[in-house]
């Protein structure tokens, strides 16, 4: 009986981190708009009758998008994904990769303030809300900042 030789060894594509074929696949295949968070807050934020601009740019200068944008009364709204933006209660390190994944948390962190403070200097209201906040107060927290706004402005 012959004996097959070991499969190679994977080799990550260039630029690639995934410490494997099936990690590379899990991490390609995590979205970064239009989630279940955001897609529910969506949904209640427009059946209340507000309208936004979804995954935008509230300033064209800024390479940072906002998950619902309210342009008129510059309200941005960010729902944050609890792995991915370093939340206070839920996130765990990582423990494959724990180097690259901690560091890349923490730029996260810090590209999070930094974009809050360039909203705020252009007089932009920024919301956060953490992916595991419940949509309905969300929802609500959004539209009673966006009609505040609208009847500061009339």
């Amino acid at each position: 009986m012959t004996t097959q030789p070991p499969p190679p060894a994977w080799e990550p594509p260039a630029g690639s981190w995934a410490s494997s074929a099936g990690r590379r696949r899990n991490m390609q295949a995590i979205r970064s708009r239009d989630t279940s968070p955001e897609m529910a807050i969506r949904r209640l934020v427009h059946a209340q009758g507000l309208r936004y601009r979804v995954s935008s740019r509230p300033l064209p200068a800024l390479r940072r998008t906002a998950d619902l944008v309210f342009r008129p009364v510059k309200v941005a709204v960010f729902i944050d994904g609890c792995y991915w933006h370093g939340c206070p209660e839920h996130y765990v390190p990582p423990r494959t990769n724990s180097g690259y994944w901690s560091d890349k948390v923490l730029r996260n962190v810090s590209r999070d303030r930094d974009t809050d403070s360039a909203l705020r200097e252009a007089d932009w209201t920024v919301l956060r809300f953490w992916e595991h906040e419940p949509p309905d107060a969300c929802a609500l927290q959004i539209a009673a900042t966006v009609e505040r706004l609208r009847q500061r402005n009339e």
